[in-house]
């Protein structure tokens, strides 16, 4: 366990770093000492001590804690260099590394420095999820027979796509479950568990891009439930703003069934009856998703100052990598891919 304040210095201040230093702003608890970028201005940018390297902030500032902020190539190589400089606690974002077999070589090198590793997978801190994995906890939905996301977001179509906000998106050569779906392979792993089987159907409609932006996934349960995660970058979803959300969900038990918006509203309806009980209600949030980074960073805070579980530990979370490649997998054979 730690201490307060705890001492967090990140790495990379790209595009979605915004979040990261906002959220560990506004936790009491954190002391920022630090930002490193290959960009120096853009890590001058947070205000905060800036460096160039990696290497030398960590020499200099000692923090407790490193929140790496930058794309999956550079991931490995930066778990690597601050498990060398003694760091004992990483946050990584994700797509964690650039493949199935850095992530086992990265958890490898974390377990040997006895240092703990978290995956900054935030959309299971989304409080319209949340809200959803209680509800099924509890048992009001009863038997879950099927849970479908819907993903809008509306922002690939066109020769520019990307462009404006994350244009590495073009050049990767897997996108949209690798990016994105990502997400929802989790999502779908923490609200129902582990599926034994899992088939999919990928496409490419912009020819601008490299990778898949458009495609399904179907997972099976023992129990007979299926996830079904709907993707399409091109296409959007009733909502001020499409990304609050990234679209709509729909999850059906023989008790009842919980709709989300794209508001973040999330509704219940009892079976057989036509009134709609509000569970969640759609409001401004701060940040990003329903600010669920600043909930991701708060549950990592409440670990490392009480002991208490961390959630997305890279030793478990390789099971969500697994599953991407499962997905991947049955989409190029096109058939359903038995997982053990």
């Amino acid at each position: 366990m730690l201490s307060s304040p705890i001492k967090v210095a990140c790495l990379g201040s790209g595009y979605f770093s915004r979040f990261h230093y906002d959220a560990w702003r506004r936790i009491a608890d954190v002391e920022l000492v630090g930002a490193a970028d290959l960009a120096l201005d853009r890590a001058a940018s947070t205000g905060l001590p800036a460096f160039s390297d990696l290497t030398s902030m960590l020499q200099t500032v000692k923090p407790d804690v490193l929140d790496i902020i930058t794309k999956p190539p550079t991931h490995l190589e930066a778990i690597r260099e601050a498990l060398a400089a003694g760091i004992k606690f990483i946050i990584c974002q994700k797509p964690l590394c650039n493949s199935l077999e850095e992530v086992r070589i990265a958890i490898d090198l974390a377990e040997r420095a006895d240092a703990t590793l978290v995956v900054h997978e935030n959309f299971r801190f989304q409080p319209w999820f949340r809200c959803m994995a209680k509800a099924v906890e509890e048992g009001l939905v009863g038997k879950v027979h099927q849970f479908t996301f819907r993903l809008r977001p509306g922002d690939g179509q066109g020769a520019d796509a990307y462009l404006d906000r994350q244009p590495y998106f073009r050049e990767m050569p897997r996108l949209l479950i690798h990016e994105t779906g990502v997400h929802f392979i989790d999502v779908f792993r923490y609200i129902l568990g582990m599926p034994r089987a899992v088939y999919a159907d990928l496409r490419r409609l912009n020819s601008s891009i490299a990778g898949e932006d458009a495609g399904f996934f179907i997972f099976e349960y023992e129990n007979g439930s299926r996830a079904m995660f709907d993707g399409n970058r091109h296409l959007d979803h009733a909502a001020e703003n499409t990304r609050v959300t990234m679209g709509e969900a729909l999850l059906e038990g023989d008790k009842g069934s919980l709709s989300l918006t794209g508001d973040g509203t999330v509704t219940f309806r009892s079976f057989g009856a036509r009134e709609l009980q509000t569970l969640l209600p759609g409001m401004g949030w701060q940040g990003f998703g329903g600010d669920c980074v600043h909930a991701l960073q708060c549950h990592v805070v409440q670990g490392l100052l009480t002991g208490s579980l961390i959630e997305n530990q890279a030793k478990d979370y390789i099971h969500v990598i697994e599953l991407e490649e499962a997905v991947y997998r049955a989409a190029e054979e096109h058939r359903k891919q038995e997982l053990s």
